[in-house]
Parts: structure tokens; sequence; C-alpha cells
């Protein structure tokens, strides 16, 4: 019987290289009429809500978007720049090359896998065309959710999709969104990413002074699955039930 049963994965900056808006949404924001420093301002701004789904379809937050730097784009405006804003993010997501060799690892040791992402509408999009999709038995947005890392629910809901216990689970993410303390909070071992490329990445309500296990690479973090897991006490099991 391994020693871990699953490993849960972030996906912006650790399974994909550090993000950084790219030129995209430069032309994105001059398709809506607005300020692209404004526009790329308010992204970031409003990022948490977006990817909790708090402003509705991706049209709806696309325009809260707009309207917040003063710009009321018209339905048909949006509806021609959503695959755009798709492409967009797309656009400033490179895998990271050893993503599908860890995953593939992960499987070949009988562990399932999970990725656990806070992101808005795009992600959901994409993702089922990346060649890590296949390599995944669940995915768990925020946006779907209707809640982001640190919260309980966006691991938990991995655990029960899964079947697993979250003492029995491995967590690598960058450290964005307190994602560590969260997992660490509901009984997950977690690991922080600290690949060099992180230092300009796009990260929002990181963590401050992480002091538990770290690895400078993917392939790196899998050798904690060799130790005993520290097994914290379980979750509460009303929060097992999220659905």
């Amino acid at each position: 019987m391994p020693l871990y049963h699953a490993v849960l994965f972030d996906f912006f900056g650790t399974l994909t290289q550090a993000v950084s808006r790219g030129r995209a949404h430069v032309h994105l924001a001059r398709w809506l009429g607005c300020d692209p420093r404004q526009f790329t301002a308010a992204l970031d701004r409003t990022f948490v809500e977006r990817a909790r789904g708090g402003y509705g379809s991706a049209s709806q937050s696309l325009r809260h978007v707009a309207e917040s730097v003063g710009v009321r784009p018209t339905r048909a405006q949006l509806a021609a720049v959503l695959p755009a804003r798709v492409a967009a993010v797309l656009a400033d997501t490179r895998l990271r090359p050893e993503a599908v060799p860890v995953l593939q690892e992960v499987r070949a040791r009988g562990l399932r896998t999970a990725l656990v992402s806070d992101c808005a509408h795009e992600l959901p999009r994409y993702l089922p065309d990346l060649p890590i999709a296949p390599l995944l038995d669940t995915c768990v947005y925020s946006v779907e959710v209707g809640a982001c890392k640190p919260d309980p629910r966006m691991y938990l809901t991995a655990c029960r999709r899964l079947d697993v216990d979250p003492r029995r689970c491995l967590y690598i993410g960058d450290g964005g969104s307190q994602e560590l303390s969260g997992a660490r909070q509901v009984g997950m071992t977690a690991v922080l990413l600290t690949a060099p490329d992180l230092a300009g990445h796009l990260r929002f309500n990181g963590e401050r002074g992480w002091t538990g296990r770290t690895a400078p690479t993917l392939t790196a973090a899998l050798r904690y699955l060799d130790e005993m897991p520290p097994l914290r006490p379980a979750a509460r099991p009303a929060a097992l039930s999220v659905r």
C-alpha cells in the first residue's frame, strides 16, 4: 500500500511556467475600447471575485471589468471578444517541460492525480486540449466551486471525487492564494515549488514566511512521496460532503 494515495497540483506557476500578461491582453483591451493599463489593473483587482464566479458568466465578468474602467461594451462586442480572451489566457500559459513526465510518474506509482486551480472561466475551456488533461483524474476549478483557495472546499472537493483521505494527499503549488496553508489545514502534506522563474510570476494572496517542505522542481517534489505522511487530525466529516 503506497504511503500516499493522490497528488494534487496547482496549475498556474506549478504545472505551468511563471505567468505574466502578454501582448494579447493589450489587443483585447483595445478591442473593447479600454486603456490597456487600466484594463490589466482591473483584471488583477477583480481576480479573486472573478475566480469564485462572483460576477456571473464569462460575458458578465468581462463586462464588469470593462465597466470598472468606464467602458460599456455592447453585447455584440462581448460575444466577439470572449474567444479572444480565452486565447489571451492560453497564450500566457506554457506548461513546464517536466509537467507531463511528472504526472506520468505519479500515475505509474498507482496514485490518483488532481488539478486544484483558482481560475476564472477561461481555464476550464482550454485545459481539456492540453497534453496534461488525460493524466488528470479530476480538475477542481474555483469558478465552478464558488470558492478560492485556501477555502477547504477546494481541496475536499478533489478528495471526494478521488475517494481519498486528505491526510494521504501530497499537494504541490507555487504558494499563491495561501494554497499551502489551506492544504495543510485539511491534513494534506504541502510542498512549495521554488522554481527560479517564479520570481516574476503573477501571484495573488501569496504565502508569507512558509517554513514547510519545498522543492526547486516538480520532479524533486516527488521525493516526498517516499516519506511517511504526518497524518494530522482528519478534516471535519461535514466538510467532506461538499459538492
